[in-house]
């Protein structure tokens, strides 16, 4: 139980309210036992009356007596198990829901590196199933184990001086239901622990399938998805079955167990009757004590099972929980962000692929300015604006904002103060609204549509039946490649940032409403640094300064009217795009 350990501030949160369950534990069970006990005062009354020891009067007075305490005694156990629940399971999904929040506050503050190496239906199925399983020791196992520990210390006692032989021959069968069940756990745990497994392929699976089915349908691969999917389903299903055959033997074992002591109860009991050694309240009695300990008992095993799997999830958790950010925030001072940039002999090797992305880059741009960055495909323009983002940190070199190492600014500060297009627009499913909301929570509706007509996409939107109230598919699908791009821009502008990062972010617009945009861009930001990565030279053209990189390296720098007087990448785009313009 040493990985469970970690879930101990949790009980401490709550630990009054479990305090207080432990008390309705012990109250609902003493209850119980006496339910069981008024029961035998019953029989009394009836077997006096028989053996003609009382009148009919005192009979039925005292039997009417017996019954009103007995129904007393009910209503207070069942009151008391109710509350005992409503206290130990409420606070199992106190923390469970706890669990699930510091899981997710965990996965916000890991790197972006951390998210290259898991995938996404693992990290889910972690925070869902795991947790769920973690909540049935939390829950579930800490109360029946209570249950069983008041019981043995209340029942067992009272049945030994009740009748010492009986109560011995009674409980043979129940350390064999004990161990009988404990192994059937283990193999129970063993199967489920390999159920799990494939549940994360088939969630990791499908969630791959959904988000990537436009590519499934242009390549016709819907038959070899779904030849992948019943093969994952099929393997799944037969482990469920393997599991739920070993599951199968758990209830007719126990019923049987449960026979076998209440065939003993009976059968040496009423033996003993027959000699005058017990009363028969005494045999009524243990038939029920019987019963009221079989469950208990045969929890011992299963609350085991319960805590191997708990422990099994809480290892999976904990994986996650002790993981270090890479990117950590070094202070917690305010550093307000004004806008200028410098890369002094920056260097950046991944190291998932050990790829160096820069190789030794220097810049520097002022506030208020605009860099326009360009070159082939993987030369390390995204890597640029993911570096000043603090979404990796450098291998060597320094990053400098407004003379300030960026590893001494504060995270939240600097992060708040970006404007980021990425190359691939994420929308989420929501409203188109609340997408360019999502920059800015607290934005009016009057600025919503001012940022999203800076975009250029309010026309588009107003054309929607729904307008702004319109519902998106999963990742923005409703939406064109263009359409998606702008509402991504009006989310990045809304906010005001201090720094403008765009990524490749206009390669899905005509080169008419790209100009429009830049130059809606150029008024609404005069006070914010401006990066634009592109692959168009209508995009860099207006830029008071471009570089050229290459393989990780800058070979080019300088404004547009400098650069096509220069040979280079530059001049050969520039020249190759102008015919493509004229054609």
């Amino acid at each position: 139980m040493k990985a469970l350990k970690s879930l101990n501030h949790y009980f401490l949160r709550y630990k009054w309210r479990l305090i207080i369950g432990f008390f309705t534990i012990i109250i609902a069970r003493l209850f119980a036992v006496t339910v069981v006990t008024l029961v035998g005062k019953s029989v009394d009354v009836i077997e006096a009356y028989c053996n003609i020891e009382i009148t009919t009067a005192q009979f039925k007075s005292n039997l009417q007596y017996q019954l009103l305490l007995l129904l007393g005694a009910v209503i207070l156990s069942g009151f008391f198990t109710f509350l005992m629940r409503q206290l130990v399971i409420v606070v199992s999904r106190y923390i469970e829901a706890d669990l699930k929040d510091d899981i997710y506050a965990q996965y916000q503050r890991l790197s972006l590196n951390f998210y290259k190496k898991n995938r996404t239906g693992d990290l889910m199925n972690r925070i869902s199933e795991d947790v769920s399983k973690v909540r049935m020791y939390i829950g579930p196992a800490i109360m029946y184990m209570l249950t069983a520990l008041v019981l043995f210390a209340t029942v067992i006692p009272y049945m030994y001086s009740t009748a010492s032989s009986l109560t011995l021959y009674t409980l043979i069968p129940l350390p064999i239901l004990s161990i009988a069940i404990y192994k059937l756990s283990r193999e129970i745990h063993k199967r489920s622990t390999i159920v799990q497994e494939y549940l994360s392929k088939l969630t990791t699976f499908t969630q791959e399938s959904f988000s990537g089915i436009s590519v499934i349908k242009a390549y016709t691969l819907e038959g070899y998805t779904h030849q992948g999917f019943t093969q994952l389903s099929d393997d799944s299903k037969n482990k469920n079955l393997d599991l739920v055959k070993v599951q199968a033997f758990f209830f007719p074992l126990m019923i049987g167990l449960i026979g076998a002591s209440n065939l003993l109860v009976i059968y040496i009991g009423g033996n003993q009757y027959i000699n005058d050694q017990i009363e028969l309240k005494t045999l009524i009695e243990f038939i029920m004590f019987v019963n009221m300990l079989t469950w208990p008992v045969a929890t011992v095993g299963w609350v085991t099972s319960i805590i191997k799997a708990a422990e099994a999830s809480q290892i999976r958790i904990n994986e996650f929980l002790k993981i270090e950010p890479e990117i950590k925030n070094n202070t917690d001072t305010a550093t307000p962000i004004k806008g200028n940039i410098e890369f002094d002999n920056v260097t950046l090797t991944y190291e998932d692929t050990n790829i160096t992305a820069l190789n030794n880059i220097s810049f520097s741009i002022e506030k208020g300015k605009t860099l326009a960055i360009i070159g082939r495909t993987g030369s390390g323009k995204s890597t640029i604006l993911e570096l000043i983002g603090r979404l990796y940190d450098v291998t060597s070199g320094e990053i400098r904002i407004d003379a300030t190492s960026i590893a001494s600014l504060n995270l939240n500060d600097l992060r708040a103060s970006i404007g980021y297009v990425p190359q691939d627009a994420f929308l989420f499913s929501d409203s188109i609204k609340e997408n360019i909301k999502f920059g800015a929570p607290n934005a009016t509706d009057e600025e919503v549509i001012t940022y999203a007509k800076a975009a250029v996409v309010h026309q588009n939107i107003v054309d929607f039946k729904e307008g702004y109230d319109t519902i998106l598919g999963e990742r923005g699908i409703t939406l064109s490649g263009g359409q998606k791009q702008r509402v991504s821009i009006a989310r990045a502008l809304i906010n005001k940032p201090k720094l403008i990062l765009l990524d490749d972010s206009l390669s899905a617009v005509d080169t008419e409403t790209e100009e429009q945009i830049l130059e809606n861009l150029d008024q609404i930001s005069k006070d914010a640094t401006t990066i634009i990565v592109s692959h168009r030279i209508s995009s860099a053209k207006n830029a008071d300064q471009i570089i050229i990189l290459d393989e990780g390296k800058i070979t080019q720098q300088g404004s547009h009217n400098q650069l096509i007087k220069e040979e280079g990448y530059y001049k050969e785009l520039y020249i190759k795009q102008l015919d493509e313009k004229e054609m």
